[in-house]
């Protein structure tokens, strides 16, 4: 999943969230090297990205990308999928967006000091950009999926991806909604594990 989903599914504990946000930042066993609540943050995002990858629902769209993208897919999956969820937010979140992740982005700011520095440099561009409420539009995903290309040096093609999402708009849809709904499920319940094991 990508930025927004794992916000998402943070729950309401603001350095767990951080912690979910910035797992791909952070290596191994360096999650020990943070606060207890960030590392359940890093521990869930990597349960998150687990069930996932290995879900036949998410293995099944990106087999509509493989041919084009080849490894890639993954990832733009995982982008289409905040789209979605961008897009329907109201149907998980009484907050709007808008207001949820203003007040992510003051969170960011708040503790910018404590994240891996990949996510230093680019957490200033998230908030600038509003990365997480143009998801909700094609033309923002659009703007997310040129600059992974441009990071790849064109080699992924990954900016020709929104032919695919539109042609296959309903059907990346309905998958994202039955995907979600049981990533939801999961995410509660590993969230609850791993807190108990770190006795929060």
């Amino acid at each position: 999943m990508n930025f927004l989903a794992h916000i998402y599914l943070s729950g309401d504990n603001e350095l767990i969230t951080i912690g979910n946000f910035v797992g791909d930042g952070v290596r191994g066993n360096k999650y020990k090297l943070y606060p207890k609540d960030i590392q359940i943050g890093i521990q869930l995002h990597r349960h998150i990205d687990t069930f996932t990858d290995a879900h036949p629902i998410f293995r099944q769209c990106t087999k509509r990308l493989h041919n084009n993208y080849g490894h890639y897919s993954g990832v733009i999956v995982d982008i289409f999928f905040d789209h979605f969820l961008a897009k329907n937010w109201m149907t998980y979140s009484k907050i709007p967006l808008a207001e949820y992740v203003d007040v992510f982005y003051k969170s960011l700011n708040k503790n910018i000091e404590i994240l891996p520095p990949r996510f230093k440099r680019i957490s200033p561009l998230i908030i600038e950009g509003n990365w997480l409420l143009s998801y909700a539009t094609i033309d923002g995903i659009q703007k997310v999926l040129n600059g992974m290309n441009h990071r790849t040096e064109g080699r992924s093609k990954m900016n020709e991806a929104t032919k695919e999402l539109v042609e296959y708009y309903e059907a990346f849809e309905t998958d994202f909604t039955t995907f979600f709904d049981e990533l939801i499920v999961f995410s509660h319940k590993k969230r609850e594990d791993i807190e108990n094991l770190f006795n929060v």
